[in-house]
């Protein structure tokens, strides 16, 4: 894992961050040599909808309700 100064950090910051989404690598934030963060490439894998397979359509769901006990 590469390891950068915060203040390094700071000036290169945008492309330390297309390098971390490119190549998928970590890279360890450092404050006078003690880590303080960890820049990681965020996992991109979709997910399906959790609930999709869950919710049933029972009638219709687009016409309003009670439409005929409206008054105008």
């Amino acid at each position: 894992m590469e390891t950068l100064s915060v203040s390094k950090f700071k000036a290169t910051c945008l492309s330390v961050l297309e390098e971390v989404k490119t190549k998928r690598k970590k890279i360890l934030i450092t404050k006078r040599g003690v880590p303080i963060a960890e820049v990681v490439p965020v996992n991109t894998k979709e997910k399906g909808v959790p609930l999709k397979a869950a919710v049933t359509f029972i009638g219709d769901i687009v016409s309003p309700v009670a439409e005929d006990e409206w008054e105008v």
